[in-house]
């Protein structure tokens, strides 16, 4: 069986390799390990995700980084989810994670990293603030917030391919993202550098939030680092299930 992984960000991306990859590009980190670097937002991840399957991937998985929306969870834990909220209500994506592969998976990197498993909720953007944080999580009863795991969801309930969201926290729900990264995305959700240059320049008093995010997503990126030392075994055909049965 091949895994296929779907990661939205080039600082996501380098937790997994230091192959330097295109968005849109499927590369092969081992015999039975590809990766899709999409870009962000459900669009990009749907993308990529069908790439991985027609590249031959018969499992998926969604890793990346993640705002938390309870007050529990701090930055560099990780969220394994055990169930997914669509942003538009839809029930279709609901039990799309395979149960055992989600609890294996739990019970062997629970002993290396603080671990969450809950309710992963979706946006069509970046919930920046706060308070959005925390309605978004008494709607939904949510954990954390993502933009592409629901995405890759569909795709994997498309093709019956077993699935499981891997999400490191970086934003905790007390924290407002600062402006900066808000005027500096483009269309497609991702940060332009000049944009975000530009900005800090004429806004110079962004840069303190600006770094203390940036002890964040480290954090973040430090905790996918340790999981991905155990890519292996997460991958292992034992771990994988569909309708809770193994696929061999």
């Amino acid at each position: 069986m091949i895994t296929g992984i779907v990661v939205a960000l080039p600082e996501e991306l380098s937790t997994l390799t230091t192959k330097k990859i295109a968005k849109g590009q499927v590369v092969r980190l081992s015999e039975s390990v590809l990766v899709a670097y999409s870009g962000a937002g459900a669009s990009n991840a749907t993308t990529a995700a069908n790439l991985l399957v027609s590249s031959g991937a018969t499992r998926l998985i969604s890793w990346g980084c993640a705002g938390a929306l309870a007050k529990d969870i701090k930055s560099g834990d990780l969220v394994l989810a055990n169930n997914l909220c669509a942003v538009d209500g839809n029930s279709n994506v609901k039990d799309s994670i395979s149960i055992t592969w989600q609890s294996n998976t739990h019970r062997h990197l629970s002993k290396h990293v603080t671990l969450h498993s809950g309710l992963l909720a979706e946006s069509a953007d970046i919930v920046s603030s706060s308070f959005a944080k925390q309605e978004l999580h008494q709607k939904t009863g949510a954990l954390a917030v993502d933009m592409e795991s629901i995405a890759v969801a569909k795709i994997a309930l498309q093709n019956n391919c077993p699935y499981l969201v891997i999400r490191s926290i970086v934003d905790p729900v007390n924290l407002d993202l600062p402006i900066a990264i808000s005027q500096s995305l483009n269309a497609e959700g991702d940060v332009v550098m000049r944009k975000l240059l530009l900005f800090i320049l004429l806004n110079p008093k962004e840069i303190p939030a600006l770094i203390n995010l940036g002890r964040h997503f480290n954090a973040a990126k430090i905790t996918l680092k340790i999981i991905a030392k155990h890519l292996n075994n997460i991958t292992d055909h034992n771990f994988v299930t569909v309708n809770n049965t193994t696929i061999v």
